[in-house]
């Protein structure tokens, strides 16, 4: 139980501060754009996208973060886009042609529909790089032993959050926000 509280004050933590930098670029908008849908295909993907980049976060911890976030953001275009035929889409169609490795350009390119060269491309990735930036200093900072149980949950609470952010600044780019509703004007 002390286990886990942890480890979810550890992910809230990081998700605020996530929140906080995102907005702070105007990439949100101080809130969290979710949807049941989107998270739970974070649970069907997460074991294949952990086996896929478990033996990258040595060499490239950055980008082993940041591609969850891209994840995130691909499969919020398809919530939005088409939920019905891509609520079952394999995770390996997120995949790019040389696989995991460029991930991240095949979700720009060919589900989100933007140039690699385009300025919101551009604005994308650098926010990604910042928010797995972060991430790793919200990491290191728990001084966890490498290779150890706890750093393997603190990593995956990691991707996790990576994806929701991700999701959450997709859906602000298509123009999802919140509103307050008046329940008296919905009874009208």
């Amino acid at each position: 139980m002390e286990q886990t509280e942890y480890f979810d004050t550890f992910e809230n933590n990081l998700l605020q501060e996530l929140m906080k930098l995102s907005t702070s670029h105007k990439m949100l908008e101080g809130t969290l754009l979710a949807s049941d849908d989107i998270d739970d295909r974070w649970k069907e993907f997460a074991p294949e996208y952990m086996a896929d980049v478990v033996p990258q976060v040595n060499a490239f911890p950055a980008a082993a973060i940041a591609w969850a976030g891209y994840v995130g953001m691909a499969v919020a275009h398809r919530w939005d886009e088409d939920w019905a035929t891509y609520a079952a889409e394999p995770y390996e169609k997120l995949h790019g042609e040389q696989g995991f490795d460029d991930m991240d350009e095949h979700i720009m390119q060919n589900i989100l529909g933007l140039s690699l060269e385009s300025e919101e491309a551009q604005k994308i990735e650098n926010m990604m790089r910042r928010c797995a930036n972060t991430a790793i200093t919200y990491i290191r900072r728990e001084d966890t032993e490498a290779q150890s149980t706890k750093a393997f949950y603190i990593f995956a609470r990691t991707t996790r959050v990576m994806f929701r952010i991700g999701a959450a600044m997709e859906l602000h780019r298509l123009g999802y926000k919140f509103e307050k509703v008046n329940v008296a004007d919905m009874a009208n």
